[in-house]
């Protein structure tokens, strides 16, 4: 599988490079979070990181003034799995190199995605990207076994928090996993296994053999 850049102009329909002075700080919490020898951890919201005056600069600069949560998703994977969005973009920086498998909401047909839809793109040790709201994303995948990847992950607050509750009313209340998290799985996920909604056909890509 091919491997962009986030810096190539292939990125633009997906999200963007944020240039942004407080980045520093952020990496150094960032890389003293812990890591799993194995599988991906997900935290969303990290005390040490929004206890930072730069998360008072995500909240202003980022996203407006509305209220954030800043969390990180540590480990190593080279499967796509899943796929999600949310209603609001996703801010994304990593102490190492990392790739992100992304596609576009509108490429969902009939409440499915083609895997063969989904672009891989690499992420620079301390580049911050911006991942659009109408890109589908999940976990990130490492570039080096050995390294892993720490991964920033700054949404609004109450993103990936507990499934509201209510009785659903449309198709795309089936893909509601968490608040502000519409979940496509692949059947060969632990999050299919778990009832995940199955919207990916094809392949469940793993990088392993391009890294």
């Amino acid at each position: 599988m091919k491997i962009y850049s986030v810096k190539d102009k292939e990125f633009a329909p997906y999200g963007r490079v944020v240039e942004a002075p407080f980045i520093g700080e952020l990496l150094e919490v960032l890389k003293n979070t812990p890591q799993p020898d194995a599988g991906v951890s997900y935290v969303p919201v990290d005390e040490a990181l929004q206890a930072l005056p730069a998360a008072e600069k995500v909240k202003e600069h980022l996203y407006g003034g509305l209220p954030v949560q800043l969390g990180w998703c540590n480990g190593k994977n080279t499967k796509l799995n899943c796929l999600e969005y949310h209603r609001s973009s996703e801010f994304n920086l990593g102490t190492e190199d990392f790739i992100l498998l992304l596609a576009r909401q509108d490429e969902i047909v009939d409440g499915v995605l083609d895997t063969t839809k989904v672009k891989a793109f690499r992420v620079p040790a301390g580049t911050m990207v911006e991942v659009y709201a109408t890109t589908l994303h999940y976990a990130p995948c490492h570039t080096d076994e050995q390294k892993g990847f720490r991964v920033l992950v700054a949404l609004p607050a109450g993103t990936n928090t507990e499934k509201p509750k209510f009785p659903p009313s449309c198709d795309e209340d089936r893909l509601l996993w968490a608040c502000n998290k519409w979940l496509l799985a692949h059947d060969e996920s632990s999050e299919a296994a778990a009832g995940a909604y199955l919207g990916l056909a094809g392949e469940n890509i793993d990088l392993k053999s391009d890294l």
